[in-house]
């Protein structure tokens, strides 16, 4: 994967995470930025890159710095101001403990090609991965993580995070909530973060040149997936292709049931798996280890006027089932 890619690569997880704070002015910045930055990539492939010097010995909780000044450069060029954040002796343990519930293939991966992880007040997003360029062949990753995280778990933020995808205010009488146990955020978004590092060294999915480029799938990918971030015709449905991570748009809450039965007849585990084979891959490996390995609950809950009327299960849906043995190779 050259330097164009990595970098193209990093942009498309910083749109696709923008989860953002609902504000649209912000949104379209950001997008408007990265698009700039896009261009310039082309002139100037190192744009992404922060030099460094040899592969970081020891333990990984300990590789935290400031963030690669080229993520603070999208962000401020976006009109927002994140700053760096020094953890608290509490943050450091659990940060400690997210890395020590990661698979070992992951930790294996991380220990050769984890340069840095970095965590920031005031970042519009929950999490960004990007590539650095050292004076070594091998290919190294900075993580950066909003630091809001460390102070919820994964239920509250996965709630908030699945609520960004639908409007309330005219059903007010809707309410969305996942139930994911009581595990620290930053366990989940480590691991999801870390599949994407753990992918880009084993090229699990492909890794085209362009989103639209036609490649040759691998098991991975095959059957489900038709371009970068296209499904394949079976999986394509009108009213999923209208939600956020799909359009970039939110949808009426009162839709909700709606949506989640026709997710169930897909082989995704989330919304935002459906947004590219890089965020599917993320969140089937990190759903399935919170629920298979670590013993915990997700499931989505819909209700009106604090009746259920709809949920979903990811991990209890066959055609997710039927994928489980795409991700034997993470253990």
């Amino acid at each position: 994967m050259n330097n164009v890619a990595n970098m193209y690569y990093a942009l498309i997880w910083l749109v696709i995470k923008a989860e953002g704070t609902g504000n649209k002015k912000n949104i379209y910045m950001a997008t408007k930025s990265l698009l700039i930055v896009l261009l310039a990539a082309f002139f100037s492939t190192s744009i992404l890159a922060q030099e460094a010097g040899d592969i970081p010995n020891g333990v990984l909780a300990n590789r935290v710095s400031i963030a690669p000044r080229n993520v603070l450069s999208m962000f401020r060029q976006a009109g927002m101001d994140p700053v760096n954040h020094e953890l608290t002796e509490s943050e450091k343990e659990k940060v400690e403990k997210a890395f020590a519930t990661l698979p070992p293939l992951h930790q294996k991966i991380l220990k050769e090609h984890l340069l840095s992880i970095s965590f920031m007040d005031n970042m519009p997003n929950t999490a960004l991965t990007s590539p650095v360029a050292t004076t070594s062949a091998t290919k190294m990753f900075n993580i950066t993580f909003r630091a809001g995280i460390l102070s919820e778990t994964i239920s509250e933020w996965a709630t908030w995070k699945e609520n960004t995808c639908f409007e309330r205010s005219t059903d007010p009488e809707f309410e969305i909530s996942i139930d994911a146990g009581e595990l620290d955020a930053i366990q989940y978004v480590l691991l999801h973060e870390a599949t994407h590092v753990v992918d880009a060294v084993l090229t699990i999915t492909p890794h085209p040149n362009d989103s639209e480029e036609l490649v040759d799938p691998t098991p991975f990918t095959k059957n489900i997936w038709y371009t970068m971030n296209v499904p394949t015709e079976a999986f394509i449905n009108p009213l999923l292709e209208k939600t956020r991570f799909r359009s970039g748009n939110t949808v009426a809450i009162s839709s909700a049931p709606e949506i989640y039965g026709a997710l169930q007849e897909t082989p995704f585990v989330s919304l935002y798996g459906m947004a590219s084979w890089f965020e599917d891959i993320a969140e089937l490996v990190t759903i399935y280890h919170l629920t298979d390995k670590l013993d915990q609950p997700f499931r989505i809950s819909v209700r009106k006027h604090n009746r259920e009327v709809a949920s979903f299960e990811p991990m209890k849906n066959k055609l997710v089932k039927k994928r489980l043995k795409q991700i034997k190779t993470f253990y």
